[in-house]
Parts: structure tokens; C-alpha cells; sequence
């Protein structure tokens, strides 16, 4: 673990894994919950966490650095659901990757429980993990121009469904109708850190 300033009221910490970070984020919100911890947001990353708005960031600065990070507790918060159609353009390729029939990956991912270890890319996207390693897929050598929304894509370790239409280069295996980020809405995204999220198969009417 590395502990960096940033800013006069900020601190960076670096850990050596995604699963440390998760661990470090759910600890750090266990802290400012019980009122030990007063900072204004703690943001998790790939395999760091950002606070901001930290009173005495010295202090803490110390006591991170030498802080053992207990393992993620269960999460508490309910499980989203979302719909989805596996009718992706890569869902054959990523079936031959996976070395399984087309229809055995839309079975591999909805018996998957995945967790949203942090959002980033756009408003309403989340870097979900859940699928072990040997399901890991590279990004297409060539980005896509237009990724449509609601589509559900693959890339290294992670899940991830656009909230809009945009660029992209994961590989897509699939379609939801959900609504991923409603500026009208308390949270205005769907998904956030810790969420705990299931993919439920639909089939077109």
C-alpha cells in the first residue's frame, strides 16, 4: 500500500489488487458511517482509493500506511436485477474464447453474482467483477465508433453495460432496456460502488 497527498485535503491510496481496494473502500465507508472518519468522498478505482475532503489528511496519511485491511465484509445492499438479451454482435466469439456453445455464456453470466467495484468511463458506468479469471476476454482490436445503450460488454475482468451511446472497444454479448442514469433519479445512477448486481435472461416477445 502507498499512501499519496493530493492537494491540500486529499489522499491517494495505491494497493496492489482491485480486491484490496474493494476491501479498503468498504472499510473506509464502515469508518465514516461510525463517525471515526470524517472526509467527504471516498472513490474507488481499479486498484486505488481516493479520499477528498479529508480533515487531517497527515494523520491519516500514517495510520493508512500502516493499516491492515480486514477482507470485504457481505454486502448489505440488495441485489439489482437487470434484463438482458443475449443477442450481442461478439457473443460467438466470445463463446470461442470461452470454448462453450453461444448459449452457455448467456448461462455463465446470469449464475454470476457480480459486485460494482468502482465507476468511471461514463455517468452510470460500473466496472463489475464477479466472473472468474479463465473467462477473461481482451477489447477488440478495433473499437467500435458507436456502442449502442443499454449494451452489455466484456473486457479483461470486468462487466460493464453503456449507460449511452458511445465509442467503445469491449466485447458485447448482450441487450438491457434498464435505465443505467437518470439525472431525475436519487441516486441518479443504477449502479454504484458496492452494488451487488444479477443479469436475468429475457427473450424478445
Amino acid at each position: 500500500m502507498r499512501v499519496l497527498p493530493v492537494g491540500d485535503d486529499a489522499l491517494l491510496v495505491e494497493l496492489t489488487s482491485g480486491e484490496e481496494a474493494q476491501a479498503l473502500h468498504a472499510e473506509l465507508l464502515r469508518r465514516r458511517a461510525e463517525g471515526s472518519l470524517a472526509v467527504r468522498e471516498i472513490v474507488p478505482a481499479a486498484r486505488t482509493v481516493l479520499l477528498d475532503g479529508l480533515r487531517e489528511p497527515g494523520r491519516w496519511a500514517s495510520e493508512l500506511a500502516s493499516l491492515e485491511v480486514p477482507p470485504s465484509p457481505a454486502r448489505a445492499r440488495a441485489s439489482v436485477e437487470l434484463p438482458v438479451r443475449y443477442d450481442g454482435p461478439d457473443l460467438a466469439e466470445v463463446a470461442a474464447r470461452w470454448r462453450v456453445p453461444a448459449h452457455e455464456v448467456a448461462r455463465i453470466h446470469t449464475a454470476t453474482e457480480f459486485t460494482v467495484a468502482f465507476c468511471g468511463f461514463a455517468p452510470g458506468f460500473g466496472y463489475l467483477t464477479g466472473l472468474p479469471a479463465r473467462y477473461e476476454v481482451p477489447r477488440r482490436a478495433t473499437p467500435r465508433t458507436a456502442v449502442p445503450a443499454g449494451a452489455v460488454a466484456l473486457a479483461g475482468r470486468y462487466t460493464g453495460v453503456y449507460p449511452r451511446s458511445s465509442p467503445g472497444g469491449w466485447q458485447l454479448i448482450g441487450t438491457t432496456d434498464a435505465v443505467l442514469w437518470d439525472h431525475t433519479r436519487e441516486p441518479a445512477a443504477l449502479l454504484v460502488p458496492g452494488s451487488r448486481v444479477r443479469f436475468v435472461p429475457v427473450e424478445d416477445a
